[in-house]
């Protein structure tokens, strides 16, 4: 097993670009359902925290992050089985920085990086601008990466570091058992590679309670932790954040060089919804919906699109993946639904090969009539036209 060069076609620059339009219907899109975050209560303790601290709202802040803020990050992750301290907590411009953050910390230009496929698209982009390669494996989708082939990889291949998505993958949406995730940090250990652990969306579980982080089973220092609220909260304020372990050094100096640190507002608002403003009861209003709406979505997929489609059955997280029959071309059917103003992403945005050609992802974040409609017609399209009589 070798390790691959990223080289991301314009094409597929071009169909990432496309999937934040808000004229096409949002099949596509990763992003919360605005609808349902509450942005009355969080817009008025921004303004409340800013009249209250004009100084620190308004001055450059410790690359660290704001105290407050990861004081309510270290509580929260006493519910993923860590025990950290605010002292350790890093407060990042969202998930994506503190993975890249990350990724510099622990990889040089040249370094082969170890990741779950089908990935997200952006982990691909990213490393493809450190000049990283990449040793794709393989992801159960109901249990996640597979450690049995990571293991050889790890033998065959100069693996400098491990990414990944353990709670509600992204696009499959499953999780990595408990054993299994003590199982990996425990083989990474053993060999001094680090693991990159996105853990955005472990609030958004479809069942009670929150799953275990990575980092709860971290003994040597290796487990880089990377959340935020993006995906929960508020996307555009963001706010994310990294427990570093014994990178925790080489992570706050590339932060400071890379922006000096994060908005301080936005910190400031986040950690007082964190401290007053209910957000275990926001997470429950947000999971009941993101569930009953994944439930629609799988059943209009199964209703509208062609024989032997198969779909992901997520535990939490806002995604659908689609496996359509072999020869339903996922390009294909991303430029007819284009053409017909429906945002999808096809397949082999989530590779660096030529897989997935039969796949999409597909967003269940938003339910509507429109939505409805919108994944009707894109199965008709993936039928394809009928036969003559």
């Amino acid at each position: 097993m070798s390790a691959k060069e990223v080289a991301i076609a314009a094409g597929a620059m071009a169909i990432i670009r496309r999937l934040s339009d808000p004229s096409l219907v949002p099949l596509a899109t990763g992003a919360p359902n605005s609808a349902l975050l509450p942005h009355r209560k969080l817009n008025a303790l921004l303004a409340a925290e800013v009249r209250k601290r004009p100084v620190e709202s308004t001055s450059y802040g410790s690359p660290r992050g704001s105290k407050h803020l990861r004081q309510q990050i270290s509580r929260r992750l006493l519910t993923a089985g860590c025990s950290v301290t605010p002292e350790e907590i890093t407060v990042t411009c969202g998930c994506v920085e503190a993975v890249t953050l990350a990724l510099r910390a622990t990889c040089r230009p040249g370094d082969a990086v170890a990741i779950g496929s089908p990935v997200y698209y952006t982990f691909l982009n990213a490393i493809r601008q450190l000049g990283l390669k990449l040793v794709e494996i393989p992801t159960h989708p109901g249990e996640g990466l597979d450690l049995d082939v990571l293991r050889f990889a790890l033998r065959h291949a100069p693996v400098r570091a491990v990414v990944a998505i353990l709670n509600f993958d992204n696009p499959l949406g499953c999780v990595m058992p408990d054993a299994n995730k003590r199982r990996l940090v425990e083989l990474l250990a053993a060999d001094g590679i680090p693991l990159i652990e996105d853990d955005v969306y472990a609030e958004l579980g479809f069942s009670a309670g929150r799953p275990t982080s990575a980092k709860a089973y971290d003994r040597a220092g290796l487990v880089l932790h990377c959340a935020s609220v993006s995906k929960t909260l508020a996307p555009g304020y963001r706010v994310g954040w990294i427990v570093a372990g014994r990178f925790q050094a080489e992570v706050e100096a590339l932060k400071a060089l890379t922006n000096i640190a994060t908005p301080s507002p936005t910190q400031l608002a986040v950690a007082e919804f964190l401290a007053t403003g209910g957000y275990d009861r926001h997470l429950r209003g947000l999971r009941r919906v993101y569930a009953a709406q994944a439930a629609r979505m799988r059943a209009a997929v199964a209703r509208h699109f062609p024989p032997g489609t198969r779909i992901s059955q997520p535990a939490g997280g806002s995604v659908l993946w689609v496996e359509m029959p072999a020869g339903v071309d996922s390009l294909d059917l991303y430029a007819e639904a284009l053409g017909a103003g429906i945002a999808v992403v096809p397949g082999p945005l989530f590779t660096v090969g030529d897989d997935y050609r039969n796949c999409l992802r597909l967003s269940a974040s938003a339910w509507t009539p429109r939505i409805e409609a919108a994944v009707a017609a894109l199965g008709a399209m993936a039928r394809g036209p009928a036969p003559p009589p």
